[in-house]
């Protein structure tokens, strides 16, 4: 199961990728520094299976600078991104969704400790749905 978890999580750091890919390719970027950037974002993505958590300062610092970088795309990063790798990234979370991301990782727990299966983005969207007493 929690090869389950770093899989969904690693499918949506490729997916960024080609986003940032893209975005040199359309040369939208005026800096040489953007090679360098994808140099050290394919590191994480090597690294990061083998080892997630000496990952995280870099996968914080580079989902990080995407907002300061290349707030184009700042919408385009998936918000379970900003969670998994937490630190500096929860700056660009409000409160509410911290606090949902903080529901589904509980939950998610739970489930492993029972040994039951949990599919992460099932969890999410069922959190997310609004409540009863705010029907129209």
């Amino acid at each position: 199961m929690a090869n389950a978890h770093l899989d969904h999580h690693l499918a949506l750091l490729a997916h960024l990728r080609t986003i940032l890919v893209a975005l040199g390719e359309a040369e939208q970027i005026l800096d040489d520094s953007h090679a360098m950037y994808l140099e050290r974002y394919d590191e994480l993505l090597g690294d990061l299976p083998d080892d997630p958590e000496a990952s995280l300062y870099l996968g914080q610092d580079l989902i990080s600078q995407i907002f300061q970088r290349y707030p184009q795309i700042a919408h385009l990063v998936p918000r379970d991104l900003l969670w998994f790798f937490g630190g500096d990234c929860l700056h660009f979370m409000p409160d509410e969704e911290i606090e949902m991301y903080q529901t589904l990782e509980e939950r998610r727990f739970d489930a492993l400790e029972n040994d039951e299966p949990f599919d992460w983005n099932q969890e999410k969207q069922l959190l997310a749905m609004p409540t009863q007493g705010s029907k129209h």
